[in-house]
């Protein structure tokens, strides 16, 4: 179990942070992949599913830019369960709530970091017969760990490696509600 976190700490934790993205930043990305999404699925009538937490800031603010007919759906799936590490197995909290068979399919999701849990929610569209599965992430973390089962087709932003927080992203559960994008001080 982790341990709790003061208001304090949480308070330093943000005034120690640096702002890696603005929001203003944050915003041009989201016009950014809403034309390129547009571009690509306009006329498809796609299901949309948000990957929780962390896609749901990120679809708060791109699905009204998506001025095309679309479906959307929820899932919540996980390969942590609560830990720092992950497991090996894909663990559904939600499975997929709309059926995917012969539909387009867009995930939206907070961050491409390693990129384990993604790569296993795709893969389980496909298995679940979708037509075709896209993905859009708001970040993309630069780095040389990522799986090479994957490799996401919108991304908003590059982010370089370091625990970042903000718009989705969360500092240990806590801080997914801000506008821009923070770096934990030293880290």
């Amino acid at each position: 179990m982790s341990q709790e976190l003061t208001q304090q700490e949480l308070d330093t934790i943000l005034q120690e942070a640096d702002l890696l993205i603005s929001p203003e930043q944050v915003d041009a990305a989201i016009d950014k992949l809403a034309a390129e999404i547009t571009a690509r699925l306009d006329g498809t009538m796609p299901v949309v599913y948000t990957v929780m937490n962390g896609g749901l800031m990120m679809a708060g603010y791109l699905l009204p830019k998506l001025e095309f007919a679309l479906e959307v759906g929820y899932m919540h799936a996980t390969r942590y369960r609560g830990e720092t590490t992950g497991s090996t197995e894909l663990q559904w909290q939600a499975p997929p709530s709309i059926p995917m068979q012969d539909r387009h399919v867009l995930i939206l999701d907070d961050i491409f970091d390693e990129g384990h849990t993604l790569a296993e929610v795709v893969e389980s569209c496909k298995q679940q017969g979708a037509k075709e599965v896209l993905t859009a992430v708001l970040c993309n973390k630069v780095h040389d760990r990522k799986t090479d089962k994957l490799d996401v087709d919108f991304s908003g932003l590059d982010l370089e490696d370091r625990y970042v927080f903000g718009f989705g992203m969360d500092y240990r559960g806590y801080w997914r509600n801000l506008k821009g994008i923070y770096a934990v001080k030293g880290l």
